[in-house]
């Protein structure tokens, strides 16, 4: 800052100089000062914008955290008893795309802050899964265009980024020539050929890998053919409905007797799970759809062997379970449906109750409205599920380690919750929903109770229920079975399918392996094909 001068000291001429200068100054400031008042009200516009936006983001962030915390409720929480296993599933889909596209706009709208908190978002983002192994790799490389230095020098290589991408090839149909050379002696004139190898289909074009394709496409992926016709056509096979028809018909034939050594190694068990389920059956000559039923038979969770055969009937008649399980003698493991009773009262099967149908009473009540105090039934039956739970997460938990456990504390559970149902059985009316519900559950107490008794039993019929998926997926597609017999040789192929799938296996690479093998098995070898044995098969 300029040192104020001695004005005592300054000539006339000078003062007026100086004052001058100072009126310039005053004006400068002036003008500054102008132009600060102009930039303070743009900042104050600028300030109110800001803001209305940020409340705006505000508003859109709690809305999508909303949306988001709905949507991972659906896909993590318990699902909603009211929907079927099929519309849970079907859902799920669009729920986790959702999950994504407000995930991305919860990102879009946080990108303008600060960096520390950009990068602790990052920092917490869960890293992508490597790629497997023993996919194909195509590298690509990209280098520049270029090896010389803008200053002339030549650029020496340092090392290199790898980044991958999954990428996809269609399905692609390929010629197989089996070409049988013919060997002559010319001392003898005796020719010599090698054989082919028997096929499934006796000279069909058809090999075992494209029939196991077709029939994991139509039946565990739910492609009617005439989709899969039209997939075909567009890589250039034309397959008519008739041959893809008559080849799913000689593999059903063919694979009947796996099916049927199943069953008996099925019924070898001492614990079944049990449930039906219905599929429309359009006979030909019949002007109206009629309904028929699959019923299905499973091992449990527990059990070393996993298997679930289908058996496909024409009607919900209690006859087609006692034809099914005519000779054997163990527990089973079903809902309250009539069908089972005639086989509980001879005493050679003991019934095993489903809790989740017992708990499913109590939640249709505690939704609706009906009955405030279903939800304390609820919690208790919470606690025991929570029990089986724990059980599963113990490593290699032995039968005796699983009803120790459910003794010391699924007992006492159980028993409070039968305190309640005979407590409030006498508070409420008879003839309410929750008397209903109440009386379900005190009717069929001995069946759900003896699971507490035996680590080999389950709490429910749950592990069925999850087998009947794939016909309600199966049947959205399908619409129908063309007749009982197709529905049958449905029932077989699924059969193998599910318990590959059961057996952590590939269903594709099973069927075509055991179509490969089927024309010169021995049938008293039958079992090594079935899905628990064929990876020790594989193997050897």
């Amino acid at each position: 800052m300029n040192t104020m001068p001695d004005l005592s000291q300054l000539t006339h001429e000078q003062l007026l100089e100086f004052t001058r200068q100072l009126a310039v100054q005053h004006q400068k400031i002036v003008r500054s000062n102008q132009q600060l008042d102009v930039k303070i009200q743009n900042l104050e516009v600028l300030n109110q914008h800001l803001e209305v936006h940020n409340q705006h983001l505000s508003v859109l962030n709690k809305k999508y955290e909303h949306e988001l915390a709905l949507f991972k409720k659906h896909k993590f929480g318990s699902k909603n008893e009211h929907l079927t296993t099929k519309q849970i599933h079907l859902w799920d889909e669009a729920v986790e795309e959702d999950i994504a596209a407000v995930d991305l706009e919860l990102e879009r709208l946080n990108a303008d802050k600060t960096d520390l908190k950009t990068q602790k978002a990052k920092a917490n983002t869960p890293k992508r899964r490597q790629l497997p192994e023993h996919l194909e790799t195509v590298r690509i490389e990209h280098e520049p265009t270029s090896t010389q230095c803008a200053c002339g020098c030549q650029l020496r290589r340092i090392g290199e980024d790898v980044s991958e991408k999954l990428n996809f090839r269609p399905a692609q149909f390929y010629k197989e020539q089996h070409v049988r050379g013919k060997w002559v002696c010319d001392q003898c004139d005796t020719l010599t050929q090698q054989a082919m190898s028997a096929y499934v289909i006796d000279k069909g074009i058809a090999a075992p890998e494209l029939l196991s394709h077709v029939l994991v496409s139509k039946y565990a992926d739910h492609l009617p053919l005439y989709r899969q016709r039209l997939m075909y056509q567009r890589v250039g096979v034309d397959l008519s409905r008739s041959t893809l028809s008559d080849w799913i018909g000689r593999c059903g034939i063919e694979l009947e007797p796996l099916v049927d050594a199943l069953k008996h190694v099925l019924l070898q068990h001492r614990v079944i799970h049990a449930d039906e389920t219905p599929v429309t059956v359009m006979q030909i000559g019949e002007k109206k759809p009629k309904k028929g039923y699959v019923w299905a038979y499973a091992s449990t969770q527990f059990s070393p062997i996993q298997a679930v055969i289908y058996d496909f009937q024409p009607s919900r008649s209690g006859q087609h379970a006692a034809d099914f399980l005519r000779t054997w003698q163990g527990q089973l493991v079903c809902d309250d449906y009539s069908g089972y009773k005639a086989r509980f009262t001879s005493g050679q099967i003991t019934e095993i109750g489903c809790m989740a149908h017992a708990r499913r009473k109590f939640h249709e009540l505690h939704v609706s409205g009906k009955s405030l105090i279903a939800e304390q039934a609820l919690l208790l039956i919470q606690q025991l599920y929570q029990v089986e739970t724990e059980l599963r997460e113990v490593p290699n938990c032995t039968v005796e380690q699983r009803r120790q456990r459910r003794q010391q504390d699924s007992q006492p559970i159980m028993q409070q919750l039968y305190d309640w149902l005979k407590e409030h059985q006498l508070k409420v009316p008879p003839s309410s929903s929750t008397a209903k519900a109440i009386n379900y559950s005190l009717k069929r107490w001995p069946a759900l109770t003896r699971y507490l008794d035996d680590g080999d039993l389950p709490i429910c019929n749950n592990w069925i229920e999850n087998q009947m998926r794939p016909w309600a997926l199966g049947r959205k597609n399908w619409l129908f079975a063309g007749s009982l017999r197709s529905g049958q040789r449905a029932a077989n192929i699924m059969t193998l399918i599910q318990s590959a799938k059961l057996n952590g296996l590939d269903p594709s690479a099973y069927l075509s392996d055991v179509l490969k093998r089927l024309p010169t098995h021995k049938m008293k070898h039958i079992e090594q094909l079935l899905p628990h044995n064929w990876q020790a098969l594989e193997n050897q």
